[in-house]
Order: structure tokens, then C-alpha cells, then sequence
């Protein structure tokens, strides 16, 4: 909702969050990194008029932007871990957030460092809970024996698997949940988005290996796989996309993102889908892990993730 993937829309961003609320939506995922602030303050109008107790607020922290791109050095810090917090907090007018999670894992700091400072802003009531994203296993059990970790953020869709090597299980033994970002790879897996020619000018999806053209063609014949089984449950692409991922485990929560209410309905019907099991035989076929074509970021993303 604040340009990464396409002009923002504010007037239907909100309009989209007050449906959202209206369909019983509770969470809603943001970043101090989306729009350098924008998504937070638009989040805050939506929310005017009596509507912030109905919501679950997610904030990451964002990592530091460079003039080469985005790093995760220095983002873990206590300091700026606190001021990214309280920054957060004025930009969205609220007193306090639900789950102030850290973007990534810094590998500057030790985790039980930077874990160890957002339980600070735990105690003084300026977040209710804590979470990463895109940490390794390891990086959660150690984090989680400082301080109880609620949630581990991380890529997760039929064409990104990694979590599959270890973190639903950390997750799932911490009594953690583990939020699927991206379920629709980037619009990928819907069939609307086949590549950099469909995109605008400034999409940052523009980086991303799979959406080069090298790539983009053999990708596309795996979603035609979705596509058939979308066909023969009256359904679209993208609901069963989101409808494998909410196959996964009970404590997995996708998160797809959506700029439009027509999205967002859309995207809610994947909870009605029920895959058969040949359709889960057809889905994993398709796309067994490591089957997609391309890394999922550039080299300066990968370098972030996963530590």
C-alpha cells in the first residue's frame, strides 16, 4: 500500500483495511521500511474513530537503507531497536504496539542482544509482544531463551519452501506462529504478474531473479499447474495458492498483501477451498522444494536472510 509494487492508493488503502475489518480481519502486518513511514501513518488514519482496539498490530523494524540497497548491519542495535520502536509509535499515534518485530537478524549483533532489548520495550509497555523475521532456526531457540518470541516472519509459498528445513518445527516447539509473508510470490503465483513486462516503472519486484525473463518462462509453466486446479474448484490462482499454505500447519498464518478491496475478498475466499489430497499430489510435484526457477531476492537480499 506504499509503492513498493505500483502507485500507493491511500483513499483505497483505507477503504481496503475498513473492509478488511468489516470481514473480521484482525491482524495487520507493517514496516517502518514501507514508504519510510507512510504505511504506518496510514495505518493510523484508518484506524481514527474508535477502530484501533480491533486490530493486532505487526511493525517490523525495517533494515538500514544505503545507497547500495538495504543491509542488515546496524539493524539489530538496542539503540536503534528503541528508537526505530518510539519513531514507529508517533507515526502510527498509538500508545503502544501489539508486536514490535525485528526485520532481520543483524550479524553485527548477538541475537540474545537484540532480542534482549526489544524485551526492554516488552517491560516498559511500548510493545505487548515481540517477534523476528527471517531468522534461521538456531537465531529463534537462542532468541526465544531471552525472551519469549510470539512470531517468526518469514518468505513461504508453494515456490519458497525454506522454512520447511527447520523453522516450522523451532516454531512449533516455541508455540510460536510463524506468519507466511509473500504466499502468492509477489503475484507470481496467481497468474496475473508473468514477469518484468507486466510490472510499472519502480516496482521493486523489477530485482527479483524469478521475474527476469531467463526465468520467468519455466516459472510460468509451474503455475499453470494452479491454474488447472483453480479451474476445477470454481476458484482463482490465487486462493489456491493461499489455501496450500493454510495446508501447512495449524500454527502457519499466511499474510498476503493486497492493495484493493477486490483483492482482498478475493484472497479471503481461500479459506472455503478444500484441496484434495491429488490436488496436494499435483501442487507438490510442481513445485517441490528448490523447484522454482531463480533465487527469490538479488544477492544484496539473499546476503540478509536466514542467518
Amino acid at each position: 500500500m506504499s509503492g513498493a509494487y505500483g502507485a500507493a492508493d491511500d483513499a483505497e488503502s483505507i477503504a481496503t483495511i475498513h473492509r478488511a475489518l468489516d470481514f473480521g480481519v484482525t491482524l495487520l502486518d507493517t514496516s517502518a521500511s514501507y514508504g519510510q513511514g507512510h504505511n504506518h501513518r496510514l495505518i493510523g488514519e484508518a484506524l481514527k474513530g474508535g477502530k484501533r482496539d480491533q486490530v493486532f498490530i505487526h511493525p517490523k523494524s525495517g533494515t538500514i537503507k544505503t545507497s547500495g540497497g538495504s543491509r542488515a548491519q546496524g539493524s539489530g542495535t538496542p539503540e536503534r531497536l528503541r528508537e526505530i520502536c518510539e519513531t514507529s509509535l508517533k507515526k502510527l499515534g498509538m500508545d503502544h504496539l501489539d508486536a514490535f518485530c525485528m526485520s532481520r537478524v543483524d550479524p553485527t549483533v548477538p541475537i540474545e542482544e537484540s532480542v534482549g532489548a526489544m524485551a526492554a520495550l516488552v517491560k516498559e509497555g511500548k510493545t505487548r509482544f515481540i517477534g523476528l523475521s527471517e531468522a534461521s532456526p538456531e537465531s529463534v531457540r537462542r532468541g526465544h531463551a531471552v525472551h519469549p518470541l510470539v512470531s517468526l516472519q518469514f518468505e513461504y509459498s508453494l515456490w519458497t519452501r525454506d522454512v520447511e528445513g527447520g523453522h516450522l518445527t523451532a516454531c512449533h516447539d516455541l508455540g510460536m506462529a510463524l506468519m507466511a509473508y509473500a504466499p502468492l510470490g509477489y503475484g507470481f503465483l496467481t497468474g496475473a504478474v508473468g514477469g518484468r513486462d507486466a510490472l510499472e516503472d519502480g516496482d521493486t519486484r523489477h530485482k527479483f531473479p524469478r521475474f527476469a525473463d531467463e526465468n520467468a518462462a519455466a516459472n510460468r509453466e509451474k503455475v499453470s499447474v494452479i491454474r488447472d486446479i483453480a479451474s476445477a474448484h470454481n476458484a482463482t490462482p490465487a486462493q489456491i495458492a493461499i489455501a496450500w499454505v493454510l495446508r501447512a500447519a495449524p500454527h502457519v498464518f499466511p499474510i498476503p498483501g493486497c492493495k484493493r478491496r477486490t483483492h482482498l475478498e478475493d484472497n479471503l475466499k481461500a479459506i472455503e477451498i478444500e484441496l484434495t489430497a491429488a490436488d496436494m499430489g499435483a501442487l507438490e510435484t510442481a513445485f517441490a522444494p528448490g523447484a522454482a526457477s531463480g533465487e527469490r531476492y538479488p544477492p544484496d537480499g539473499m546476503a540478509r536472510v536466514n542467518l
